[in-house]
C-alpha cells in the first residue's frame, strides 16, 4: 500500500515524468542525426511555403469540423448546433489532444460542446462522445486510399512495406465493423458487466455511428474528410517545397502515413524525436539526408502544432475556459456519459429481462 501511495503522489509522478523526458530528449541527442546538418538545413528554408501550409492546414481542420458537424446532425434532435460552436469546439479539442494525456481533448471538445447545447437532455453527452467515435471512423476510408496510393507509387523502405498493408487493412476491417452494428439497431445492449470496458465503447459508438444509417449525410461526412485529408497531403508537400527536396507527391503521403503511425501511442509529448525519425529515415529512399530530412520532420510537426495548438487557444479563450477548468470540464464530462450510459444499460437489460419472462432482479 505504501509503493501505491508514493506513486499516487503528484510530486512522485511528477519527477518519473521529468526522468521520462530527460531521457527520451538525451537519447535523441546523443543518437539522433548531425546536428550541424540539421541546423543548416533551414539556411534554404524558404518561410513563405511554411506559411502556405498552416494556412492549408487550418483549411484542413474547417473540412474535418463540417464532417463533425454532419455526423452530430443525424445523431442528435433538433436544434443542431450552429458551425461555428461545432468548428470552436473541435479547435479546443485539437488543443487538448496537444496538452492532456491519453487524447483527452475528445472529451474536451464535447464538453464545449455541450455547454452550447442546455436544451439537450440526458444523455447528450455520451451521444456526443459517439459522434466522436464515428467522425474517427470516418477517416478509415482516406487512410485505406492513401495506404494504396503509396504502396503504388511511392519508393517503400522494406521495413515500412508491412506496416503500411497492416494499417490500411485494420482501417478497412473497422470501417465494415462500423456500419454492420450501426444497421444492427434492435441487437441487445452490453451487460452492466462490460460498462467499463468494451460494452461502453460499442454503446457510444452505436449512438454516434447514427449518421452510417443516413447514406447521403454518411457520404457527405466522409466526403469532407477525404478532403481534410488531401489538404494535409496537400500541406506535407508544401513543407517539402519550403525545404526544396524535390520530391513528389507519393514521397508526401508516405510521410504523412508514417507520421500518423508514429504518433498512435504517445510515449512523450508530441513523440517529438521518433516521429522526426518515421519521416527522415524513408525520404533517404528519394536522396534526402538523414540530417536535412530531421530537420524537415521538425518543421512539419510545428506546422501541425501551430494550428492546433494556435487556434485552439484563440477559441480557448473566446469560449472563457481556461486550462483547468478544461481539465475539470473533460473529467466532468467523462464521468457524466458514464453515468448516463450506466442507466441506458440497466434499463435496456430490465427490458430484455421482461420480453424473455426472466423476473427482474431488484
Amino acid at each position: 500500500m505504501s509503493v501505491v501511495r508514493w506513486f499516487r503522489n503528484p510530486w512522485t509522478r511528477g519527477v518519473l515524468v521529468l526522468i521520462l523526458l530527460a531521457s527520451a530528449f538525451g537519447a535523441i541527442w546523443w543518437r539522433g542525426p548531425d546536428w550541424g546538418t540539421v541546423w543548416h538545413a533551414f539556411d534554404v528554408v524558404s518561410w513563405r511555403w511554411v506559411v502556405l501550409a498552416v494556412a492549408i492546414n487550418l483549411l484542413s481542420i474547417v473540412a474535418r469540423s463540417i464532417s463533425w458537424r454532419l455526423t452530430i446532425g443525424q445523431a442528435v434532435p433538433e436544434p443542431h448546433p450552429s458551425f461555428g460552436k461545432v468548428f470552436s469546439a473541435f479547435c479546443v479539442g485539437l488543443l487538448g489532444n496537444a496538452v492532456l494525456p491519453a487524447r483527452a481533448g475528445e472529451f474536451a471538445r464535447v464538453a464545449v460542446l455541450r455547454r452550447h447545447m442546455p436544451e439537450h437532455g440526458r444523455g447528450t453527452s455520451a451521444t456526443l462522445v459517439g459522434t466522436v467515435f464515428a467522425h474517427r471512423l470516418f477517416d478509415l476510408p482516406a487512410v485505406a486510399l492513401l495506404v494504396v496510393y503509396v504502396l503504388l507509387t511511392a519508393k517503400i523502405p522494406g521495413w515500412a512495406v508491412t506496416s503500411l498493408e497492416l494499417f490500411g487493412l485494420v482501417a478497412l476491417a473497422l470501417l465494415a465493423v462500423a456500419m454492420l452494428s450501426a444497421r444492427r439497431r434492435d441487437q441487445r445492449m452490453p451487460s452492466l458487466d462490460d460498462t467499463r470496458t468494451v460494452g461502453r465503447v460499442v454503446a457510444m459508438a452505436r449512438q454516434g455511428l447514427a449518421v452510417l444509417r443516413a447514406p447521403v449525410a454518411a457520404a457527405a461526412a466522409i466526403f469532407f474528410q477525404l478532403v481534410g485529408w488531401l489538404l494535409q497531403l496537400l500541406a506535407v508537400w508544401t513543407v517539402m517545397e519550403a525545404f526544396d527536396l524535390d520530391a513528389p507527391l507519393p514521397a508526401a503521403g508516405l510521410v504523412l502515413l508514417l507520421m500518423n503511425i508514429a504518433v498512435i501511442f504517445p510515449l512523450w509529448p508530441g513523440n517529438v524525436g521518433l516521429l522526426q525519425a518515421a519521416v527522415a529515415l524513408p525520404l533517404r529512399q528519394y536522396g534526402v539526408a538523414y540530417g536535412t530530412g530531421f530537420a524537415y520532420g521538425l518543421v512539419l510537426q510545428a506546422v501541425e502544432m501551430s494550428v492546433g495548438v494556435g487556434v485552439g487557444l484563440v477559441f480557448l479563450a473566446r469560449e472563457g475556459v481556461s486550462f483547468a477548468t478544461l481539465r475539470r470540464m473533460e473529467t466532468e464530462e467523462e464521468s457524466a456519459e458514464s453515468a448516463v450510459l450506466e442507466q441506458a444499460l440497466a434499463e435496456e437489460s430490465e427490458r430484455e429481462a421482461a420480453r424473455e419472462g426472466a423476473p427482474l432482479s431488484r
